[in-house]
């Protein structure tokens, strides 16, 4: 069954909306699981979180993949959350790809930065730096399940910013994905070429869903990144980075094209699917760049003389957590022409359709003289 052909709506794990998913939160939904999932708690976090990690599936084909090691990067756990109940639902090949795989999925290794909606652990310790010395908690849970779980493939789940667009087109980053390099020259091992393939497999499907939405996200290798580091261990790895989608700040649409991800991943892993591809289909995947604002307005001088002939104020949102909801709060990045640059919304002074649409805006006071 194609993957467009689900029914999501029922499917979605309806419990947990919105871009903030605490510890608790996940708790009760991890708390209502049952056979065929098998729970563990592998160790607690700083502040005596615990962390949970989650098997499934009796296959040879053995998968690990973590999401929320930044605290404020929920999208992919919701996901996550959908893949389980799309696995314990029996529709499509959910049952052929638990009698092909195996998973062990651990939803949430940040919860104390999910408390408070932070990318760092309560140790002000970005997990993602962390591979190398393993200082933390977090990180030594991850390394141990690694180790003992021995994947064949491993799923390293994250959200990014809203500003990335693909390539040089207007069009949002809504998913990216890398085969991270395993060492400083990016050779293409074995296990890279696996990834890349994977990757390839998975572009080819969700293409259907969001042409042009999807993007590579740089490959700089970084030895204390965790997807670097399996990858140089000689585990296939894939980053899979939950963008923006149009009028989606609250990632609902997002979730669901790297829930339509995850299943394209495993159903290519399950059947070799991927070695249909090659490492070229992979680079023929735009790269990701950063030039989108939430909010870009041009001609800013006509509504505040204090800003020079053609400039433009380019805005982001700042996410704030307040009362368990995060609000987004504009702040201006940038000023100047931003030629070549775009914007999630966008308004230019000198349009009077556009001005008065701007002056509806709760920052107005904050641009015009």
């Amino acid at each position: 069954m194609p993957f467009q052909d689900l029914d999501y709506s029922n499917i979605k794990e309806k419990s947990i909306l919105g871009r903030y998913v605490s510890h608790r939160q996940l708790a009760k939904y991890v708390n209502t699981l049952r056979e065929p999932f098998s729970v563990e708690t592998i160790g607690l976090s700083v502040e005596n979180r615990s962390i949970e990690s989650i098997t499934v599936g009796s296959g040879k084909q053995r998968i690990l993949m973590w999401s929320q090691m930044h605290g404020n990067e929920s999208t992919t756990t919701k996901a996550v959350l959908d893949l389980m109940n799309f696995l314990n639902s029996e529709m499509g090949d959910s049952l052929a790809i638990l009698q092909k795989c195996t998973l062990r999925i651990i939803p949430m290794l940040n919860p104390d930065g999910a408390e408070v909606y932070t990318r760092v652990n309560a140790n002000k310790v970005d997990l993602n730096r962390d591979a190398k010395k393993l200082t933390q908690p977090e990180s030594k849970l991850l390394r141990t399940a690694y180790e003992g779980f021995q994947p064949h493939f491993c799923l390293n789940l994250h959200d990014q910013r809203t500003i990335f667009n693909v390539g040089h087109t207007p069009k949002p980053a809504t998913a990216s994905f890398l085969a991270p390099a395993g060492d400083e020259q990016r050779t293409i091992t074995e296990s890279r070429r696996k990834s890349m393939k994977l990757i390839g497999a998975i572009d080819h499907g969700l293409n259907s869903c969001i042409p042009g939405q999807i993007g590579r996200y740089d490959d700089t290798y970084n030895a204390k990144c965790v997807g670097d580091t399996f990858q140089a261990l000689g585990t296939p790895t894939v980053l899979f980075e939950a963008g923006h989608f149009v009028d989606d700040y609250e990632r609902e649409q997002t979730r669901k094209y790297i829930f339509y991800a995850l299943i394209l991943a495993l159903r290519n892993i399950s059947e070799d699917g991927y070695e249909c591809f090659t490492e070229t289909d992979y680079f023929n995947i735009p790269e990701n760049n950063k030039l989108f604002f939430d909010i870009l307005i041009r001609n800013a001088s006509a509504i505040n003389t204090s800003f020079n002939g053609k400039d433009s104020l380019g805005i982001l949102y700042t996410e704030v957590l307040k009362d368990e909801k995060i609000h987004f709060v504009p702040k201006i990045e940038m000023v100047g022409e931003l030629e070549g640059y775009f914007g999630h919304q966008s308004y230019n002074c000198l349009n009077g359709n556009d001005l008065k649409l701007l002056k509806q805006q709760p920052f107005w006071e904050d641009i015009a003289d």
